[in-house]
């Protein structure tokens, strides 16, 4: 599906964001460990959590669906093997901590995913779950993935990247794997699987950057996820560049793991405030008021990073609209995503006016540039780059259009109807 994206006169109103795609994942997979049964309110509906969804299906979980916005999971049976592999779809977030979850069990289980999660590497997650004691047969440490369920033994693991990816996958072998088992990072990459594990009355013990877990059941609990702060970088950004912009962001998860972009944005003189702050299932959450501002560069760099590397894509279009020189460094993990979106991000940019830069590690973007438009935008089957282009879109001279724009359905298939709702 190509969409063409024109200009608009600014953004006004308020919405409710959909659910967080990283909370959506952990809730269904540790749901399926608790033996019970567990409710789950206001949960993603994008691809991959879907995926998720289907795999503990397929691994002998109930799914009852009770309305939109509700579901419950019936993990009474123990997990049971498939007979056909397991289809992670794009979803790195489903592969990782689904090898996690199958590396302790007492039987062999096939990882499989499309073409672009196939390119993804996974030797990241196998290399210390293998030190645990679990066997796998792989592509060069890439899908289709068989993994031998194994008796599992506890590490002490330092992680040479920051990654709530391959540090949750750890943690969910952990709980089922003799002794002690922990994680230790360069910086705190975003702790839902640490949250929810102690909603869910795991034995977890957070030290600075380390992470430790013991053995344990998860018990059955009421799982309500808040908003993904993700999905409202889209419109936080496109309030903060778009002239006379006004919106309210309902219910959305501010834990400080993930509020790296807030941070930047902030810094970069952008008025941003929450409302109505509280605690939804052990995790933070507010509703965003947002307004246009006049943006200054930013230096982005270091321990900020794994707390916004999903929203520097946008973040770099936000950046063309600030006053200066903004440096994005320490982002090299861009590169294997979805795209290499350091690759993408630059190369679609510089086609409607951007001056920025490439560089091994991020970019370097001058601003404020008036963007032009005219041209036909790639996404590169990548979500947040189609998001990116599309709030690039919205304040370029001419029009411009997106080829592939169903990729942003991956994680976010109600976008166009909000935008549209907030579009003036």
């Amino acid at each position: 599906m190509d969409i063409t994206v024109n200009k608009i006169k600014s953004l006004k109103g308020t919405i409710e964001i959909p659910a967080d795609k990283s909370i959506t994942h952990r809730a269904f997979m540790f749901s399926a460990l608790t033996k019970g049964k567990c409710k789950i309110y206001n949960y993603s509906k994008g691809a991959d959590c879907t995926s998720s969804l289907n795999i503990i299906k397929q691994l002998g979980c109930e799914i009852n669906i009770i309305s939109d916005k509700e579901l419950i999971i019936d993990a009474s049976q123990a997990l049971k093997p498939s007979n056909t592999p397991l289809d992670c779809g794009n979803s790195g977030t489903t592969t990782r901590l689904m090898s996690g979850i199958l590396a302790g069990q007492n039987f062999s289980s096939s990882l499989i995913g499309d073409e672009s999660l196939s390119k993804r590497p996974m030797k990241r997650i196998i290399t210390p779950l293998e030190l645990m004691g679990a066997e796998f047969i792989h592509n060069d440490y890439k899908l289709p993935i068989e993994i031998k369920g194994n008796h599992l033994s506890g590490i002490n693991y330092i992680s040479p990247l920051a990654s709530a990816q391959v540090k949750s996958s750890i943690l969910l072998a952990g709980i089922n794997a003799d002794g002690l088992t922990s994680f230790t990072e360069p910086y705190k990459s975003r702790n839902h699987t640490e949250l929810m594990f102690s909603y869910m009355g795991a034995d977890i013990k957070t030290q600075g950057n380390t992470v430790s877990v013991s053995k344990s059941q998860l018990t059955p609990a009421e799982i309500e996820i808040p908003g993904d702060i993700s999905s409202a970088a889209f419109f936080i950004a496109a309030a903060l560049i778009i002239p006379n912009s006004d919106i309210i962001i309902k219910n959305v998860n501010i834990n400080e793991t993930r509020t790296g972009i807030i941070d930047v944005f902030k810094a970069m003189n952008g008025n941003i405030e929450f409302l109505n702050e509280r605690i939804v299932s052990n995790e933070k959450t507010a509703d965003i008021r947002v307004q246009y501002s006049s943006l200054k560069s930013a230096m982005v760099e270091g321990e900020i990073i794994p707390r916004l590397i999903d929203e520097i894509p946008v973040l770099a279009v936000a950046a063309t609209q600030a006053e200066g020189t903004t440096i994005i460094k320490d982002a090299q993990d861009l590169r294997n995503k979805e795209a290499d979106r350091i690759s993408a991000v630059t190369k679609e940019l510089k086609k409607i006016g951007a001056d920025i830069q490439e560089t091994p590690d991020g970019f370097i973007i001058n601003g404020k540039t008036d963007l032009t438009g005219n041209c036909e935008i790639e996404c590169y089957h990548d979500h947040r780059i189609a998001m990116s282009a599309h709030i690039a879109g919205l304040i370029c001279k001419k029009p411009i259009k997106i080829k592939e724009f169903q990729w942003v359905n991956i994680s976010f298939p109600e976008f166009l109807n909000l935008i549209n709702k907030l579009s003036i």
